[in-house]
């Protein structure tokens, strides 16, 4: 018996045998994420430069039978990777019966920012009234609220005080801002603040986008994330549910997608419809204790958004409170 062949044989087994569990596990993924085409390629010419060797050399054996076997299988693998970017390309939604009736609605929030828009335009908005921001005065390296028209009058710098925030907040939220729009206001508005963490709340402008072309959708939000990502390689990202108490099966759609993008980005995803629950005081009183024990723990963009539109839900005008209570 040829030991060196044996050898050569149990290695090669050694390191085909968690491609068959691989190919598995990205087969019912459905999905390229975490897969690379150029790391299966890079193995796809080791075996070929291997069985090369054993066939210039005359070595036609069992081991080249291992190489072909580890081969196939690695090829398989890459046949799944086209399977799964084919079906990335083609997002389609099939939960939609599955979705949770959401608490918001669009309609009601755009009715809501007109009255207030139409009370406050002669002079500056009410985001810069309450929260007194300075352009020139702002600091790098805070959380930043960039959202539509309800998040407009939401007094961050109010709340980060009361909360006793140990960074800076600021509210870049802007009426009518879509996901199209959205990648070039963070570019010019947002970005040369340099933020270490953002909380989108994005999508109330988008119905027909997610209705023709929900893709597009996807694509808008996922270049707006790695706009923000390349922006500042360590910013926390948190995504924000749009409002639906109508159940309106395109802002259904749009919140599982937008849920969807946040578990395949590993980010945070905050259900509005739970604002009802939320208790602002509570959390108040647990964040003063907090500050006077000296702990200074930076809080999640989780915890934050939930003061933020707690308070929104609590002590708006009462047509806010019901579009965030549904």
């Amino acid at each position: 018996m040829n030991f060196s062949q044996l050898f050569e044989a149990l290695m090669l087994i050694c390191f085909g045998f968690s491609w068959p569990l691989n190919v598995r596990k990205a087969y019912k993924a459905r999905s390229a994420k975490g897969m690379s085409l150029s790391f299966i390629i890079l193995i796809i010419t080791g075996y070929v430069a291997g069985i090369t060797a054993k066939i210039m050399n005359g070595q036609f054996n069992y081991v080249l039978a291992v190489y072909f076997l580890n081969l196939g299988i690695v090829m398989v693998n890459m046949l799944v990777y086209f399977r799964n970017k084919s079906l990335d390309l083609k997002t389609k939604n099939t939960n939609e019966k599955n979705v949770i009736d959401k608490k918001i609605s669009i309609n009601e929030i755009k009715n809501n920012v007109e009255k207030e828009e139409t009370m406050y335009n002669y002079t500056n908005s009410l985001d810069e009234l309450i929260n007194r921001e300075v352009k020139g005065l702002e600091k790098k390296n805070g959380v930043i609220l960039m959202g539509g028209g309800i998040d407009k009058a939401i007094p961050v710098t109010q709340l980060a005080g009361e909360y006793n925030f140990n960074f800076e907040l600021y509210n870049k939220s802007k009426s009518e801002l879509t996901l199209a729009a959205a990648k070039e206001y963070f570019e010019s508005t947002v970005a040369p603040l340099a933020p270490e963490g953002i909380i989108l709340h994005l999508g109330e402008n988008d119905e027909n986008i997610i209705k023709t072309n929900p893709s597009a959708f996807d694509s808008y939000y996922i270049k707006l994330i790695e706009t923000i990502k390349s922006n500042h390689k360590n910013c926390r990202v948190a995504l924000v549910s749009v409002d639906n108490p109508d159940n309106n099966k395109n802002i259904s759609l749009m919140n599982a997608h937008i849920k969807a993008i946040a578990e395949s980005e590993k980010v945070p995803f905050i259900n509005l419809e739970n604002a009802k629950l939320w208790h602002p005081e509570s959390t108040k009183a647990a964040c003063n204790f907090a500050h006077s024990m000296g702990l200074k723990v930076r809080k999640s963009l989780s915890d934050v958004a939930e003061i933020l539109y707690s308070y929104a839900f609590h002590n708006l005008a009462k047509p806010a409170s019901k579009v965030l209570a549904g």
